[in-house]
């Protein structure tokens, strides 16, 4: 780092917490501050580079994929996540338009590995009295394997009973599985991280959690996946996470997905037994589940049009009928406490009331397939699930089944999201995880847009335009997911952002920052405001833009053209409504254009009608962590 910017670094640190939480980044010490070096870039310390990857996926090891026709394994999925072509589960050549540039799989802690130990008879689930008969009826055909996955999921999911574990079997396969991580991750090329998900549906609600490590095989192969069979306790599972981490050194989190499923169970201010939370569990929670994955095949999280009336990007693939067993119907006083947005305001509230904000969370993204495929992009959208690869009849294959029609989810349905990005050093398992755990990162519904964000209280408009403005951000201010404390006198947060269009895809229609914050009698708030949009419209006193960027969407062919938006988009903001004595945060979301949405792809591959349940075209997006402000106490 060069002596200006290092001066320029110690200097905004050393003025206090009060203004700014430092950055933790390693300064490279092995050259003093007074010492003349001729390139400003090598002692940079700082992440340089935004990195790519699928952090919720499984492969035949989880049950409900393995055993409902999914066949691609470990090997399959690394070797399509990096760029590979192979076969999807129904034959069909896949290959991703660019290599990912990491992945972490996840199979289901619950039975891992039970699909292929049915395929191939093995030992452990012979001696089995139930995985016997289970064998039988898997090997007599179509009809006995549907058979087998019912008969799994009524003891498992309703009646909370474990049909088969042995421990010697799930060693067995997680060490399998651990290997050949290591066998596929390349440092600086590829990561191959690992982890598991944790499935606690308490009466078909979502609580899932999915739980990644940082560590390699000398640390992972020291621990088994904890299950829903352990406990469905969320505190239960962060004593686990805590266990391992002083058992083995190593490095690990949990993050909670799909609250629009949870029937407003995942951020309602309430324990697993239903007690209001404590500071202790608040700072526990945000210890252990610094992130919240927000998008992914089951809907966009970000906010919902009900509680953002004011808000025309809300209604964005949302799922919003029931719980995830399609067993009981969404009331609307739930939908509060399932989307990010709103629980980002539920957190400032329970802040002010018990000191600590549980839900203080970075923002991020997956698949969640169950296809070992990760597919994301509308035009090359092979499903979440084998019955719901390419066909032309996939559209109305039920993803939720359920007894009433209205609580039920087809296909047509599935979102394509998603991806997270990681602003990172290096492509390794330490820096994206780094990454991860610092919450520089931002959700894409499954493009790979680029966006950085820094606030401060200094920046100036000219500043978005430096050739050295992440230099300038760092040492001035802080990156998506840092804080901002105690407001100097007369400062309003300063906010620089810059976006780039994924170099395959579409333009960008729009950079909007989203404000929540609470106010001296403890409401919440929120407002959004346009801060740079595309093709010379104007923005209004309000903060809004009243043009829309327009459509070159065609229907018919499944096609578009960057004829409208802008390629590149940057923005300077400053908070025009900044009460230094009221909590807030503050995230950016970055608009592309419209472009066909995938069930319009399938309409004119397949010859076929699109479905009315879904619109034709969509405006992909990506949502930065946010910044939060915090006066002092």
């Amino acid at each position: 780092m060069n002596t200006k910017l290092l001066t320029l670094f110690v200097a905004a640190t050393a003025a206090g917490s009060a203004t700014l939480k430092a950055s933790p980044f390693e300064l490279d010490a092995t050259k003093g501050a007074t010492d003349r070096i001729y390139s400003p870039y090598a002692g940079r310390g700082y992440p340089d580079q935004v990195l790519f990857g699928d952090t919720h996926f499984h492969t035949n090891l989880s049950f409900d994929a393995g055993l409902i026709g999914t066949t691609l394994d470990v090997d399959a999925a690394y070797r399509s996540a990096r760029g590979e072509k192979v076969l999807s589960n129904t034959g069909q050549p896949f290959q991703l338009i660019r290599p990912l540039d990491f992945l972490i799989i996840t199979d289901h802690a619950e039975m891992i590995g039970l699909a292929p130990m049915l395929r191939e008879g093995h030992p452990a689930l012979l001696a089995d009295p139930w995985g016997k008969t289970a064998y039988e009826r898997f090997s007599s055909g179509l009809e006995g394997q549907q058979q087998v996955f019912a008969d799994i999921i009524r003891l498992a999911t309703v009646e909370g009973t474990n049909p088969f574990s042995s421990d010697e079997a799930a060693t067995s396969i997680w060490l399998d599985f651990l290997e050949k991580a290591e066998h596929y991750n390349e440092p600086g090329r590829f990561t191959a991280m690992t982890g598991f998900e944790w499935t606690s549906t308490p009466k078909g609600d979502n609580l899932h959690r999915v739980v990644l490590f940082g560590d390699g095989f000398d640390k992972t192969s020291r621990t088994t996946p904890f299950s829903m069979f352990d406990s469905e306790d969320p505190e239960d599972l962060w004593k686990y996470l805590a266990n391992y981490e002083e058992l083995t050194g190593g490095r690990t989190m949990a993050i909670p997905h799909n609250g629009n499923l949870s029937n407003g169970l995942m951020f309602n201010g309430l324990d697993f037994n239903g007690k209001p939370i404590t500071a202790d569990y608040a700072t526990r929670r945000m210890r252990w589940e610094p992130l919240y994955e927000m998008s992914q095949i089951k809907g966009d999280e970000e906010a919902h049009p009900y509680l953002s009336p004011d808000d025309e990007f809300a209604n964005f693939e949302n799922w919003d009928v029931g719980n995830i067993a399609g067993t009981v119907p969404k009331e609307k006083s739930m939908l509060r406490y399932e989307y990010a947005r709103s629980a980002l305001q539920v957190g400032l509230e329970l802040e002010g009331r018990i000191g600590v904000n549980p839900y203080k969370f970075g923002m991020m993204a997956a698949t969640d397939t169950h296809t070992a495929l990760a597919s994301s992009r509308e035009e090359n959208y092979f499903g979440k699930y084998r019955a719901t690869e390419p066909s032309p009849t996939r559209h109305n294959n039920e993803v939720i089944p359920a007894k009433s029609p209205d609580l039920r989810i087809l296909t047509s349905q599935e979102s394509a999201a998603g991806l997270t990005a990681v602003w990172a050093r290096e492509n390794t398992r330490r820096h994206i995880f780094d990454a991860l755990n610092r919450k520089e990162v931002y959700a894409t519904t499954g493009t790979r847009l680029r966006v950085r964000l820094f606030a401060g209280w200094d920046f100036e408009s000219d500043d978005v335009s430096r050739p050295d403005f992440a230099d300038h951000g760092y040492a001035g201010g802080v990156p998506m997911g840092g804080d901002l404390i105690d407001a100097p006198n007369g400062k309003a947060p300063t906010f620089m952002i810059r976006a780039l269009r994924d170099p395959d895809g579409a333009n960008l229609d729009r950079i909007q920052i989203i404000k929540g914050w609470i106010d001296a009698e403890g409401a919440t708030h929120e407002r959004i405001y346009d801060v740079a949009v595309s093709d010379g419209r104007k923005i209004a006193d309000d903060g809004r833009c009243k043009t829309p960027v327009g459509s070159t969407v065609n229907l018919e062919e499944a096609s578009y053209t960057n004829t409208i938006g802008d390629a590149v988009m940057s923005a300077f903001w400053q908070d025009p409504e900044f009460d230094p004595k009221q909590g807030a945060f503050y995230y950016v979301r970055v608009l592309e254009i419209p472009t066909p949405r995938w069930t319009t792809h399938d309409a004119v591959f397949f010859k076929i009608p699109r479905p009315d349940r879904v619109p034709a075209s969509t405006q992909d997006r990506a949502y930065t962590s946010p910044v939060w402000y915090t006066p002092a106490k």
